[in-house]
């Protein structure tokens, strides 16, 4: 099979050390297996500035989504309500999930390219006294925009309820001050900033209200309480956890500390991110997000107009020259996307930028 990089939110194109872990097989009951799950767990606590007597770590198997599923299973109550803030398809499927599981909700939309209100959130807060949760994505991969989650939280503490951000592809990407901004909860993947590969989320959670979800999940599988109550005790996850994952995950976070952690990898991400956006436009590819609140992880531009040649001939194209990009998710325009995380350097975006201009100029040329 041709190799290429993914230029993709996650997964992503990881090291081959880290590819490398995934050849040794583990035992599940193994002592220095289980020390590897609590070393894991105790260095995303410094990734999220956060102390150990006030938060803790659960892993929970499974993709991102998994993740925040489990988290608005077993935080939100019989007797609780979740305000899901939605401006792309993630809050959107945070709505799913909700309606799945019977949760009352309500939810509050904003345009895809629009960051969310938080002084919205404060009055839809102060206008209904039976929402006891607030839910929302921090970066909004259907388009690239990256939401003002220090606002939203402050408005949200400001009034004791419980805050849930899913951080899937921004943690370790950026930094995020969990104990600071006071967030409940938060979910991120294995195969996301950090640079691992699929098989596991992660939740920073906030000791109080983790405690709080006790006995109320809506599934065995991802109750949180529980997987958090066995794995707190020596590292021992409930069930078969993904170890090839865990090796390859615990890898990355090292890789992560050697390139000089979150602020180095956040540095190689925005200037990639921004060199990408800068040519782009010379070729005439407007982006889809205003510079203010683009993020650095994934960005959506505007597929060109009358441009003669589909999506799947880009990419197609791209590919076979060594780099896989992203269609695009917004559903009012026309879009692509291209990703740059992951072990992708200025050479891949010089390279990347001169395989789009020549198929630019192909293609012109030919009308």
């Amino acid at each position: 099979m041709k190799k290429y990089k993914l230029l993709t939110p996650g997964p992503l194109t990881t090291t081959d050390t880290v590819k490398k872990e995934m050849m040794f097989d583990h035992c599940t009951w193994d002592d220095d297996y289980k020390k590897i799950t609590q070393d894991i767990r105790k260095g995303l606590l410094r990734l999220a500035h956060a102390g150990e007597e006030v938060y803790t770590v659960i892993l929970m198997q499974g993709s991102g989504t998994f993740g925040v599923e489990s988290v608005l299973t077993s935080s939100v109550g019989e007797n609780d309500k979740v305000l899901i803030v939605a401006n792309g398809a993630y809050g959107e499927r945070m709505e799913d999930i909700a309606k799945h599981a019977g949760l009352a909700y309500e939810i509050y939309h904003q345009d895809y390219d629009k960051v969310p209100d938080a002084e919205k959130v404060a009055e839809i807060l102060d206008r209904d006294d039976t929402i006891t949760h607030v839910s929302m994505v921090h970066s909004e991969t259907t388009s690239g925009i990256f939401n003002n989650i220090e606002e939203v939280t402050n408005v949200v503490k400001d009034r004791n309820r419980i805050m849930i951000v899913d951080a899937m592809s921004s943690f370790g990407g950026v930094e995020i001050p969990v104990q600071d901004l006071g967030i409940d909860f938060l979910i991120s993947s294995a195969n996301k900033c950090i640079q691992g590969v699929p098989g596991f989320s992660f939740i920073i959670a906030k000791r109080d209200a983790l405690n709080q979800t006790k006995g109320q999940a809506r599934s065995l599988s991802l109750d949180l309480y529980d997987q958090w109550e066995t794995m707190d005790k020596d590292g021992k996850w409930r069930f078969t956890s993904p170890t090839h994952t865990v090796l390859a995950f615990a890898k990355a976070m090292e890789e992560l500390e050697e390139e000089g952690g979150i602020p180095a990898r956040s540095k190689r991400y925005y200037e990639n991110n921004r060199e990408i956006i800068r040519r782009f436009k010379e070729m005439g590819l407007e982006t889809y997000i205003d510079e203010e609140h683009q993020g650095p992880i994934i960005t959506t531009f505007f597929f060109p107009e009358n441009a003669g040649f589909t999506f799947s001939e880009m990419y197609e194209y791209i590919k076979d020259r060594g780099y896989a990009i992203y269609p695009g998710k917004v559903t009012e325009a026309e879009t692509f996307r291209i990703g740059n995380i992951g072990e992708i350097y200025k050479e891949d975006v010089d390279a990347l930028c001169k395989i789009m201009k020549e198929f630019l100029e192909e293609k012109n040329h030919g009308k």
